[in-house]
């Protein structure tokens, strides 16, 4: 129904636009581009089972954290990028559809949601009418990694084919992109939130300390590699002891912390690899001469572009704005209907 309407509609097709990540939603206003970046994030507390009162959601959790550490429990509504608890996203998305510089833009919005590439109609459904409850007139649905490709201003339209790899921090997703359409797309579940948990399990292992996951984080932020032997760098961390339990301080490297990565940053070049090998042969060619941008965090993994264009042999650049390529991409989309038209998806 909302489809045929879009496709009919003479004036603009699209308000808001919603990156629903597993680490931060961001959303953007036709007009106005990007007006709100928060942690997918909720604080509840449990007073008996199975009920549940929200404390906070998003940038606010940060402080009933501090106030009420002991008796309030955290949860992400979304991973890897799909809806896990219905109700609290619902509550989430309400929240930030309701923040001032989302109103004031658009009251009643019609909203464009961007999904990981091959997502189920169930999930579609939830997404659909999360946003509906939240306040939305019309919920259009994109995939993700066109709203990157977008974003990161590779060339969707054109009949030459195109790839993205946007690593998110539950996902990556390598897509080829040609004539408006996805003609190829190699899903891996390693992001961001795999490289955290592999820094976290090598130090356990292999220092016999335990780092929280805000260190891990930190670490792979500031020290991460993909080339763990260049320019390497030294630190001191702070975690807690295997065997005594006790609180102790560490010095490491930034090569300890590039091995800790380096499965996960592994799986995503195998990823590659195979998007290539899949990829039909026709525009294989314009991939070697284009070659492929990095977007979502992972892209900021130091060297991380140049190990790939070492092992796969083709040119790699990293998008100007990683971090936002999708929400940037949504943002262009809400002002370019007929784009919109040829890449939504069908319910």
């Amino acid at each position: 129904m909302f489809l045929n309407w879009l496709r009919n509609e003479t004036g603009t097709a699209a308000d808001i636009y919603v990156d629903l990540g597993t680490a931060n939603t961001l959303v953007a206003a036709r007009g106005h581009g990007i007006i709100l970046n928060e942690p997918s994030l909720v604080a509840y507390s449990e007073n008996s089972p199975g009920r549940r009162r929200i404390l906070a959601i998003g940038s606010d959790v940060k402080e009933v954290l501090t106030k009420t550490p002991g008796n309030t429990f955290l949860l992400k509504p979304v991973r890897d990028g799909v809806i896990a608890d219905f109700d609290f996203a619902q509550e989430m998305l309400k929240h930030f559809l309701s923040k001032p510089l989302v109103r004031k833009a658009f009251s009643r919005p019609r909203v464009v949601v961007s999904l990981p590439y091959g997502v189920t109609e169930v999930e579609k459904k939830a997404v659909i009418e999360a946003c509906q409850s939240a306040g939305a007139r019309e919920v259009f649905l994109i995939d993700e990694p066109m709203a990157a490709a977008i974003g990161a201003d590779l060339p969707v339209k054109s009949a030459r084919g195109c790839m993205i790899v946007d690593i998110g921090g539950g996902t990556t997703e390598i897509a080829v992109i040609a004539l408006s359409d996805i003609v190829y797309c190699e899903a891996v579940k390693v992001g961001g939130h795999r490289m955290d948990e592999g820094i976290i399990d090598y130090f356990k292992k292999q220092k016999k300390i335990v780092l929280s996951e805000s260190v891990a984080e930190d670490l792979k932020i500031h020290f991460g590699t993909a080339v763990p032997r260049k320019n390497i760098r030294v630190t001191t961390v702070q975690g807690r002891d295997v065997t005594t339990g006790l609180t102790k301080s560490i010095e490491i490297s930034s090569e300890d912390v590039g091995n800790a990565m380096n499965d996960a940053l592994e799986i995503i070049i195998n990823g590659i690899h195979r998007a290539l090998e899949k990829t039909p042969p026709e525009l294989v060619s314009d991939l070697i001469e284009a070659g492929l941008v990095l977007a979502g965090g992972g892209a900021l993994v130091r060297d991380f572009d140049i190990r790939i264009q070492s092992e796969v042999r083709i040119p790699v650049r990293v998008a100007q704005n990683p971090l936002t390529a999708i929400a940037l991409g949504g943002s262009k989309v809400l002002e370019d209907q007929e784009l919109l038209k040829k890449i939504l998806l069908d319910m």
